[in-house]
């Protein structure tokens, strides 16, 4: 499926909650993997401000791209962030979304 780059230049974007490990499966903790760079993934809640709308998404990012001491709160600037919409079917339910994607999210100033 096609992506779409969002521009996020013009907004404001906080840490809303930590990286965490990105898990392919809760029931045996296996870390997903960027098929690109080998690099573990990892979520980050991001409170993306802009136009006087905020609005939380959560974003997966590769490991190499998250610093160790990136807390809530922390003003941030998020690169190559775009977004894919998925669909997916499991015991006959059929669930859809968007999902969020990142290079990298680095503290503003760094």
């Amino acid at each position: 499926m096609p992506s779409f780059k969002i521009d996020v230049s013009t907004a404001v974007v906080f840490v809303a909650t930590p990286p965490t490990p990105k898990l392919v499966s809760k029931q045996t903790g296996e870390i997903a993997i960027d098929r690109e760079t080998g690099a573990p993934l990892a979520t980050v809640g991001l409170l993306v401000a802009d136009e006087g709308e905020g609005n939380l998404y959560q974003v997966t990012v590769p490991n190499t791209g998250v610093p160790e001491n990136l807390a809530p709160g922390t003003p941030v600037t998020v690169v190559g962030l775009k977004a894919r919409d998925w669909e997916n079917t499991f015991n006959g339910q059929t669930r859809h979304g968007i999902s969020f994607r990142a290079v990298a999210v680095t503290p503003l100033g760094a």
